[in-house]
């Protein structure tokens, strides 16, 4: 067995794709085959985990945490969305008003899939997040102003965070308004960090890094939500799609010879431990990097939700010779995969 090396660049790339595909794909899922309402809940639990764990930490690593509430909380969204490649515009009004803009495409909606989105599951990522900054920040003043939604047609999603004089309920601490837009900001003029001279290869890793987070949350947000049987039930069979339909795709960016190689290069791309036969056949993989540390609750479950993830890779394998037969059995940490 040979130990399969990172292989940079090219297999971050490809880890991107596939997982913001992935990610995109169950919120399609959802929508058309459990309903509107059922994706909107999703996506508020979804953002609302992802703020919950991440806000304020993150707020302090990107050393905002000593600004005016509005304008740090603009700057989070700014440059944390900016780090995972979604592009992104801020523009500071005022110590109290602060604006933060997604211009087209949207990454999380990538290509057509952005027609099928309604418009209140898309209200339910700034439910999720932006509403609930002024309560993590303990602020009960600051609240979120949505004056764009690219899924209506508008320009691109963007709003401002804005203190108001007292303190607001829950119901306004995210409003949608139709007759206000961002001004506009010449590029030169937005703030950068200091990630603009950092070599390609180290912003795919946070790209890559970014989707991959996606795929840590939705997981037990999901199960949490519809139960786990429903939930992997749902998982699985999008993962499956998501890999049939992007194997060229990613098979091109990551430059493999064979499918064996394929799956390990994949693998480790996304930071897992893989050796790899010399008949390109059998892979071992130690742990599972991707899910480590999200509780998964049972091990069973855990087992389950492996499963489902190793739908990708059924689904991949199909695209590239349906002749062919992907098996994974596993035991504590070690997972052995065999092509045949």
């Amino acid at each position: 067995m040979t130990q399969l090396a990172d292989p940079g660049l090219p297999g971050y790339r490809a880890v991107a794709t596939l997982y913001n595909a992935l990610m995109t794909g169950l919120v399609l899922s959802l929508v058309s085959r459990r309903g509107a309402g059922v994706a909107r809940e999703f996506l508020f639990r979804h953002f609302r985990h992802q703020h919950l764990e991440k806000f304020l930490p993150g707020l302090k690593k990107l050393g905002l945490d000593g600004m005016p509430h509005a304008v740090a909380c603009a700057l989070y969204h700014y440059h944390s969305n900016a780090l995972g490649g979604v592009k992104t515009e801020y523009y500071r009004e005022s110590d109290r008003k602060a604006w933060v803009r997604y211009p087209p495409p949207r990454w999380i909606w990538r290509g057509t899939a952005i027609c099928a989105i309604p418009r209140e599951v898309n209200e339910a990522m700034q439910h999720g997040w932006h509403g609930h900054n002024g309560v993590s920040l303990g602020n009960p003043r600051l609240g979120f102003v949505c004056t764009g939604q690219t899924v209506n047609g508008d320009a691109g999603l963007e709003g401002y965070y804005y203190e108001y004089d007292r303190p607001i309920d829950e119901a306004e601490r995210v409003r949608f308004v139709k007759d206000e837009r961002m001004p506009y900001v010449d590029p030169a003029a937005m703030p950068k960090l200091e990630t603009t001279t950092w070599p390609q290869e180290r912003l795919h890793r946070t790209y890559r890094s970014y989707a991959m987070e996606y795929v840590r949350t939705f997981v037990p947000v999901l199960a949490e939500q519809l139960g786990s049987i429903a939930a992997l039930g749902e998982i699985g069979r999008t993962a499956r799609l998501i890999g049939m339909q992007y194997f060229d795709e990613t098979w091109a960016q990551i430059g493999a010879g064979d499918f064996g190689t394929y799956l390990g290069r994949m693998l480790a791309a996304q930071g897992e431990e893989v050796t790899i036969a010399a008949n390109g056949l059998e892979l071992q993989q130690k742990g599972w990097r991707l899910m480590r540390n999200v509780y998964l609750g049972h091990p069973q479950a855990r087992y389950a939700s492996l499963a489902a993830w190793s739908e990708l890779w059924h689904g991949a394998l199909l695209a590239h010779d349906r002749r062919l037969h992907l098996s994974m059995d596993f035991e504590g940490e070690h997972i052995q995969w065999r092509i045949s």
